[in-house]
C-alpha cells in the first residue's frame, strides 16, 4: 500500500484527494501548509507527495525544493489551480524546483490511477511533462 502526503491549503481539495487515493489503495496523510508538510515528510518519508504550489506560510515551490534537497529520490507531484496559463507557469517553476510531474486542478478521477502507478515507479532524475 503506497503512502501519500497530500499538501494543500484547501480542505476540500485535501478531502477529495484523500477519498480518491484511499479508494485506489493508498494510505494518505495531509498537511495544510509547507511547514506542516516538511514535519510530516521528515517523520514518515511517504512514497509520494502531492503538493499545491500556492499556499500561505511556506509556499509549495519552496516546500518542493526543500523536500528534494532532503530526499533526492522523493516522488513529488506539483498541483495548481486558478487560471490555466498561470497554473502552467507555476507548475513549470515547480518542476524546475524538483517536482517530477505536474497536474492542473481539479484533479480528475482518471488521473488517480496514474498517480498510484507513479508511486511504484522510480524517480527519473529529470522532470517529466505534466500528467494528463
Amino acid at each position: 500500500m503506497p503512502t501519500v502526503l497530500v499538501v494543500d491549503d484547501d480542505p476540500s481539495i485535501r478531502l477529495m484527494l484523500r477519498r480518491l487515493l484511499e479508494n485506489a489503495g493508498a494510505e494518505v496523510s495531509e498537511a495544510e501548509d509547507g511547514d506542516e508538510a516538511m514535519r510530516l515528510f521528515r517523520a514518515s518519508r511517504p512514497d509520494l507527495v502531492i503538493c499545491d504550489v500556492v499556499m500561505p506560510f511556506a509556499d509549495g515551490l519552496q516546500t518542493i525544493k526543500s523536500m528534494r534537497r532532503l530526499a533526492p529520490a522523493a516522488k513529488i507531484i506539483a498541483i495548481s489551480g486558478g487560471g490555466r496559463s498561470k497554473a502552467m507557469d507555476l507548475l513549470t517553476a515547480a518542476q524546475r524546483m524538483g517536482a517530477d510531474h505536474a497536474l492542473v486542478k481539479p484533479i480528475e478521477k482518471s488521473q488517480i490511477a496514474l498517480i498510484i502507478d507513479f508511486c511504484g515507479g522510480g524517480h527519473s532524475g529529470s522532470p517529466s511533462p505534466p500528467l494528463s
